[in-house]
């Protein structure tokens, strides 16, 4: 009796595990292997269990089953991403097991890295095999690091040497590395470490903004918003680095000094969903925690909906353009200006906007260009 008196206690001592699963991707050459090793080093001092599932393409040439051995490309695509797939659900399987309150799996390239590899219509093919779409694919991971190629910058370290699947020569290699960019362009957190320091500080950048993801030791948003003039639609469909996301935000009932929302996010038919609480530190930085939602634990926040605030949507057009990632967001209700955000990692980092982006002002620190402030009935 004593026992199970003392059960209800020892249940409550049990902390919450916490499960991120994030992609390291990358032009041929750009330092994934390397950089395996510094995140299973840092992030094990940090108290996570860190699990890493390997390339599956560079598995599946080495025993045999490559483009060239299959009946078509097509074929191949469908064998690796079926395999991706199930490897991931194997290694969540295995983590939801685990005796550890944080684990980090990490992925050596993810999903979307073989759109890189196809044609439009090949790749909705591979998707329609597994029974899958795309935004489920891309946003079913944390965050995605992409590590530039050398082949862009640091063209004296570019070899094939260490890798029997690469093939690729210097031209080829940048041009894959953009096509990479494109493919996982529209994810809601994609950061891109270039070629601009040497190796180690690369290493160090990558290090780094895993932990800032990650919120360690404080999860930490550091944004900058701008105000643009109304920008060329058809200009950023046209760029294949750019991608459109449909977005509904609502905010919901919250405490003083907190903010909370709720956001459907997707495009053609197909969403996902988030919860995120934001806290304010200064003008620039904010302690921001997110977790996914699934559809129906949306729909029943949907009931603590802020009555003082209408849903604001939104055209959101993620654009990756050079190391840095633009999120141009176009409102219905206006129809000669938009804002454009960014996220740093440093607040003295230099934003280069692309050229056909007309900046009007910073709005970091005016409220009444906040999302929260627009949807104040």
């Amino acid at each position: 009796m004593k026992l199970v008196e003392e059960l209800p206690e020892k249940r409550e001592e049990k902390k919450a595990m916490r499960i991120e699963k994030i992609v390291i991707t990358g032009g041929p050459c750009a330092g994934k292997t390397t950089g395996m090793s510094w995140i299973q080093n840092a992030f094990t001092e940090r108290g996570y269990t860190v699990l890493f599932i390997p390339e599956t393409a560079t598995e599946l040439i080495s025993g045999g089953v490559a483009p060239w051995t299959c009946s078509s490309n097509i074929e191949y695509q469908k064998c690796q991403l079926k395999l991706q797939m199930e490897k991931e659900k194997v290694f969540e399987y295995a983590a939801k097991t685990m005796n550890s309150e944080k684990i980090l799996i990490v992925c050596d390239r993810g999903a979307l890295d073989n759109k890189a590899y196809m044609t439009e219509a090949e790749f909705a093919a591979a998707v329609q095999y597994i029974g899958a779409n795309e935004v489920e694919l891309r946003d079913n991971y944390d965050a995605v690091f992409h590590l530039v190629t050398a082949a862009k910058g640091a063209e004296e370290f570019y070899t094939t040497a260490n890798n029997s699947a690469r093939t690729e020569t210097v031209e080829q290699a940048a041009a894959l590395d953009d096509k990479l960019i494109a493919a996982w362009t529209g994810h809601p957190h994609l950061r891109i470490i270039d070629n601009t320091l040497g190796f180690e500080d690369k290493m160090k950048h990558l290090i780094s903004e895993i932990a800032t993801f990650l919120g360690e030791p404080e999860p930490y948003e550091i944004e900058r918003k701008f105000l643009i003039e109304y920008p060329d639609i058809d200009t950023l469909l046209a760029l294949p680095n750019c991608e459109k996301v449909e977005i509904i935000q609502t905010y919901l009932n919250s405490p003083e000094g907190e903010e909370v929302r709720i956001r459907q996010r997707g495009s053609k038919g197909n969403y996902i969903y988030f919860e995120t609480r934001k806290r304010t530190v200064t003008g620039l930085k904010r302690v921001e925690i997110e977790r996914r939602l699934t559809k129906e634990e949306y729909l029943e926040r949907l009931m603590d909906a802020d009555q003082t605030r209408r849903p604001i949507r939104k055209d959101r057009y993620c654009l990756a353009d050079g190391n840095q990632y633009f999120e141009i967001d176009v409102y219905p209700f206006w129809k000669d200006k938009a804002i454009v955000e960014i996220e740093l990692s440093d607040p003295d980092e230099e934003i280069r906007f692309p050229k056909f982006l007309k900046r009007i002002r910073e709005v970091t620190e005016e409220e009444e260009y906040r999302n929260s402030s627009l949807a104040k009935v």
